[in-house]
């Protein structure tokens, strides 16, 4: 892997400086949970995974288009044993990895996809871009997907040692950060028979939380069609597409003020023509839609109206309404985030170097940010918003309807680093990174093997679910035709990986 000899000095660092749980802490708990810190501990299987997240952050490969990054993700769970269904749910680089038999049955979540625009090189405090306008991994998923692994592989070993019964299941889940896979996922039936879901997110701390979060997301392609022309000879003999898409834009923007305050609405438009003097035949515009689950519907149906009002206003046609995704609010069970919180306390945070103090307190004034390097503290769990007020969302939403789920925010990133930003590329690679990830696949595996070894944890757990299953049943928003847009990102991959490979090449 050429990757890896980037990251001796990073390397060594981590080696010298593993996250450590005190004798006393480890005395408390069961011979399994000790076998998978143990085995999490060992200075060998932190580089390993080290370098596998390091490799899947220099690919950067965005939505669908993860192929090295799955194909070194499933590779190394093949190695260790699991049993590997690749290509799931019609995306070529979504997976199912399982080890053991019977019940109950845990599954992990992993994400391993990257975002455009934001190329950094790593451990770098100001904007250094590996390949200018290149893809790059602003939310750590290089990390998560690599823990999820991780903590898989620790839980297998316990498994064999111990001789339990259980299965534990990773959902490779690409193109996270399109909202795409976990619908698909789930509609193919993917989770059925899953017991228990845990999440993870790369974060600057080390929390978990229960409730709603997030926001519920439409993301549609609306396309309009209508009749080139002569721009200066005969404009009135074509009918522009391209205003249909602007239209529509200026009347989504004046229906931004009758919303409610949790709403979001963003867009980009995607086609527009190819010349000024020819009237564009064909325009599209492509559009994120977020609020809570009970008002996503009906502001979607306004904003298609907006689009049927412009096509009518231009003499064009609305010839295709393109919904690539539709997802939920996050629903975490509180029962098993107590759980994993237990965990993470359990396990603590991590000990940082005075190098990586240095990193964080020079990235956090390049920022305008306090200069306090980085956190000491775990930060405990999280209560749901007393009033929900909109924001991001992520399409394990779909998940947390389907099976108990809860999410482990583990640490890495500096704090101040802004997410989707070079800042958080900057961070996703080196000896913070390295220390992040393995404090989260340890939280993460130990809380796997309460769940497989403790049933009245688990029976806990599961009343809270069905409980809260009946008022909150799970219904699909993605339509029945929907289908994952595989060709959406394949052009930008296909210009800019070439560049990133010729880069790390020469290192």
């Amino acid at each position: 892997m050429k990757t890896t000899k980037l990251y001796t000095r990073a390397q060594l660092t981590v080696l010298a400086c593993l996250t450590l749980i005190s004798s006393h802490a480890w005395a408390q708990i069961s011979q399994e949970k000790q076998h998978v810190l143990d085995w999490l501990s060992k200075p060998e299987v932190v580089e390993r995974f080290g370098c596998i997240s390091d490799a899947i952050w220099s690919y950067a490969e965005l939505g669908l288009q993860e192929y090295k990054s799955s194909v070194l993700l499933t590779k190394t769970l093949e190695e260790e044993g699991f049993s590997v269904e690749p290509g799931l749910a019609d995306m070529p680089t979504c997976f199912v990895a399982s080890y053991g038999s019977g019940k109950p049955v845990v599954g992990i979540l992993a994400e391993y996809d990257a975002l455009p625009m934001i190329s950094q090189k790593a451990r770098v405090h100001k904007q250094q871009a590996v390949v200018p306008g290149a893809p790059g991994h602003g939310c750590g998923h290089n990390i998560m997907g690599t823990a999820a692994i991780a903590t898989a592989i620790a839980v297998k070993q316990a498994i064999e040692k111990y001789d339990f019964e259980g299965t534990v299941k990773v959902f490779g889940s690409p193109a996270e950060e399109m909202l795409v896979s976990r619908p698909y996922m789930v509609r193919a039936g993917l989770f059925e028979g899953v017991d228990a879901v845990i999440n993870n997110h790369a974060s600057s701390g080390f929390n978990t939380g229960y409730g709603i979060k997030g926001s519920a997301l439409y993301s549609v392609i609306f396309t309009f069609e209508g009749k080139t022309s002569h721009s200066a000879g005969s404009p009135w003999s074509g009918r522009s597409a391209l205003d249909a898409v602007e239209i529509m834009n200026v009347a989504t923007n004046y229906l931004r003020e009758h919303l409610k305050f949790t709403h979001r609405m963003h867009y980009v438009i995607l086609e527009g023509g190819e010349a000024p003097n020819v009237v564009p035949d064909k325009a599209s515009v492509w559009y994120f839609l977020r609020n809570s689950d009970q008002r996503l519907k009906a502001m979607y149906e306004r904003v298609l109206n907006c689009a049927k009002g412009a096509a009518l206003a231009t003499g064009t046609e609305l010839v295709e309404v393109r919904v690539i995704a539709a997802i939920h609010q996050s629903h975490h069970n509180k029962a098993l985030a107590e759980l994993v919180n237990k965990n993470i306390e359990l396990i603590g945070m991590p000990e940082w170097t005075d190098e990586e103090h240095a990193f964080a307190r020079a990235l956090q004034r390049e920022m305008g940010q306090e200069e306090k390097g980085m956190p000491t503290k775990t930060s405990g769990i999280k209560k749901p918003q007393e009033v929900f007020t909109g924001g991001a969302s992520s399409d394990h939403g779909d998940v947390t309807l389907i099976a108990p789920t809860a999410t482990i925010r583990f640490p890495g990133n500096v704090p101040g680093a802004r997410g989707h930003h070079w800042s958080t590329v900057a961070c996703g690679s080196g000896s913070t990174a390295w220390k992040g990830l393995n404090a989260g696949a340890k939280a993460m595996a130990t809380s796997a093997i309460d769940l497989l070894t403790k049933s009245e944890v688990l029976k806990d757990i599961r009343k809270e679910f069905e409980d809260y299953s009946k008022t909150h049943p799970y219904e699909s928003f993605l339509p029945a035709d929907a289908k994952p847009p595989l060709e959406i990102n394949e052009k930008l991959m296909n210009q800019y990986r070439p560049l990133m490979e010729a880069f790390y090449a020469e290192q």
